[in-house]
């Protein structure tokens, strides 16, 4: 089965890795454009493996499409696709396209799925392999995965530890079944849909008003991109490896309580967050240096 594969990054590149050490026939791959002189992951592997590459800006141009097409691809498979690609490309695969995604579809569709789960406060996630049709994150389910959230998982944990790894074993389960000629292919439920905006700095921003677990949750959410932040002595701070502290407090919330070589306690909600790491202008340091070095101390407190 000829197979394209559009993606980038680790995942991209990991999904080659895996799909190649199976023995399967990658006929070309897709990928970014070289950013500042540099290639993507996925690219070197590829050029590694002889493999044509092809790096377009975009994929509505038709010399785009001609170039794709001769390769004559049975299947076409994302691993992390931000560009828009148009729907002429999996229908001209004869057995369509599959594509990874991070979240129980038809649930937090968009780019930041993983984030807003969190933030949400899920206590599960997982992945889907679904055959795009054209629309965000629409289209028949192949297969579909699902894990716990822990208490403390942030972002970056349950992408990295779980669903990188889970997504690539998906990705070959996917290729298996419709290689078998019986993948599942089940509608998703519209009525149970939910789209979020990409989790940046328009949204990241705290609000201390909200719940001690709210708060947590939203920090964790943000952990490692793009921060969730505040503001203290007109320096902006992102917050990282929060965890809920069992105290109670009438202090306000984003007031210091204390800080220390475990981190800085802040008041939220009646209770108080402990936070691990911060990053400001300077750079991602422990909370007691950041604080020795502007002066702070318990009783000064963040604000939005």
């Amino acid at each position: 089965m000829r197979i394209v594969l559009i993606g980038q990054a680790a995942f991209g590149e990991k999904t080659l890795e895996a799909l190649l050490k199976k023995g399967e026939e990658i006929v070309a791959v897709f990928t970014k454009p070289d950013k500042d002189g540099k290639a993507d992951p996925l690219k070197v592997l590829a050029l590694k493996n002889n493999l044509p590459v092809n790096t377009p800006s975009t994929y509505k141009d038709d010399s785009v499409f001609d170039i794709y097409c001769s390769y004559k691809p049975d299947l076409t498979i994302m691993a992390f696709v931000t560009d828009i690609i148009p729907t002429r490309f999996f229908e001209a695969s004869s057995k369509g396209a599959i594509c990874y995604h991070p979240s129980i579809l038809p649930k937090h569709r968009g780019g930041s799925a993983i984030n807003w789960a969190i933030i949400m406060g899920a206590t599960k996630t997982g992945l889907t392999i679904f055959q795009p049709d054209g629309g965000i994150d629409t289209g028949s389910i192949i297969v579909q995965k699902e894990i716990e959230i822990g208490p403390n998982d942030t972002t970056g944990s349950i992408y990295f530890d779980h669903l990188f790894p889970m997504g690539i074993d998906a990705i070959l389960e996917s290729v298996d079944l419709i290689k078998a000629g019986s993948p599942p292919l089940i509608p998703q439920d519209e009525t149970k849909a939910t789209y979020e905006p990409l989790c940046n700095d328009k949204v990241a921003l705290l609000d201390w008003n909200k719940s001690t677990k709210e708060i947590h949750n939203f920090i964790r959410g943000c952990d490692p991109q793009p921060g969730a932040f505040s503001f203290i002595k007109g320096e902006k701070v992102r917050f990282y490896g929060s965890t809920i502290s069992e105290i109670n407090t009438k202090e306000p919330s984003g007031t210091i309580l204390s800080v220390n070589k475990n981190g800085m306690m802040i008041a939220a909600g009646g209770s108080a967050v402990l936070i691990a790491k911060i990053r400001s202008s300077s750079g991602k340091m422990d909370p007691d240096e950041f604080c020795s070095k502007l002066g702070i101390t318990p009783g000064d407190h963040f604000s939005s």
